[in-house]
């Protein structure tokens, strides 16, 4: 195993498009979501034992949830554990975890990668991320990983590439699209040269330092000021402070879509961003009449087909006439809704909150 490898799982999001699973104070990365019996983001580190030594491994995330990661990642140290005091989107986490490694191992090789990822082909996944950070130790490059699309979804952001390729397989970025309509997205599929942005990034630590310094000067500076306070007792205190001056903004905008060194490596590991109820219900398994049901012990269905189930093991219900919806339970909250109207749970959120605050969000 490679003592210049490293990985930094991103674990500070809300997830409220889970929501009322998923809440503030108990988000979707910390809960087996789908019944196999680890958390997302247990299956996550897991992963990255198979790529790293464990000390290697980092988790970025919000204060509020340390107790958390130490409670399903008992393994990891309290310097593996890089908190942020307030959610300033995936630049400023993706810059602390770089320059603290910079700061360990000037040769370290790193990959960044979402907690809540689901991954069905763990050995192409390790294959893949290996090819990648050997690539990474080598080039002056930014890689991102990119998904064979399946189909023309509109949920994803997509990426183009060109012919022009480093190291055979990785090829120049052209394009990054967020989220496209259709259209857009059938047209993309039609062209062939689009992958999905799977949101995993593979990177020197130089490399992505000194991407910083040429496109996000002011984080840069940030970060790079903190070298003397890395991995010592005033690292948390420092950070803290300096963390309110960061840019809201993501690596994605902040860096990938500016950098001229950036690559993409076409891939299929089976992958799944686990965004939507809509993504946990093509995964999970189903009955005959295309029923999911987590977990199935007390749920009765009369007359009722493809509907998304998530309620407490102790709960009995009975669904009789219902085709087609997400009935969830959680938190004293039941969300009963069609399953093609499923990206309205963010507005239905922001409306529970203004409604009656922040008690059930």
């Amino acid at each position: 195993m490679n003592k210049n490898y490293y990985a930094i799982i991103m674990a500070g999001g809300i997830g409220s498009r889970f929501w009322p699973i998923s809440r503030t104070s108990h988000p979707k990365q910390f809960i087996d979501i789908l019944g196999t019996g680890k958390t997302l983001i247990q299956n996550t580190y897991e992963r990255f034992l198979k790529i790293c030594p464990k000390e290697n491994i980092y988790v970025v995330t919000n204060e509020i949830y340390t107790g958390l990661v130490k409670q399903q990642l008992p393994d990891m140290t309290d310097g593996q554990i890089l908190t942020e005091p307030v959610m300033r989107n995936t630049a400023p986490c993706v810059a602390y975890g770089s320059f603290k490694i910079e700061s360990l191992n000037p040769d370290a090789a790193i990959v960044v990668a979402p907690s809540d990822h689901l991954i069905l082909d763990e050995s192409a996944f390790i294959s893949t991320i290996e090819k990648s950070l050997e690539t990474a130790s080598k080039n002056d490059c930014l890689i991102t990983l990119g998904i064979k699309p399946s189909r023309p979804d509109t949920g994803y952001g997509y990426i183009q590439y060109t012919d022009q390729v480093l190291n055979e397989d990785f090829h120049k970025v052209k394009t990054f699209t967020e989220k496209p309509t259709l259209e857009i997205a059938k047209t993309f599929l039609q062209s062939g040269d689009f992958l999905w942005n799977a949101g995993i990034f593979v990177w020197s630590a130089k490399a992505i330092v000194n991407a910083y310094g040429n496109h996000l000067p002011d984080m840069h500076e940030i970060f790079a000021e903190a070298r003397p306070v890395y991995n010592t007792d005033g690292e948390k205190n420092h950070i803290h402070k300096s963390y309110l001056q960061c840019t809201n903004i993501s690596i994605d905008y902040g860096i990938m879509e500016k950098a001229d060194n950036v690559y993409v490596l076409p891939s299929e590991f089976g992958w799944s961003d686990l965004g939507t109820w809509a993504s946990i219900y093509d995964l999970a398994e189903k009955d005959y009449v295309g029923n999911a049901v987590i977990p199935a012990d007390k749920v009765i269905m009369y007359d009722s087909s493809n509907c998304m189930v998530n309620v407490p093991d102790e709960k009995l219900v009975i669904l009789q006439g219902l085709h087609d919806f997400i009935v969830v339970e959680s938190n004293n909250t039941l969300l009963i809704c069609p399953r093609d109207q499923e990206q309205n749970v963010k507005q239905v959120v922001a409306d529970v909150k203004q409604k009656f605050g922040s008690k059930y969000i």
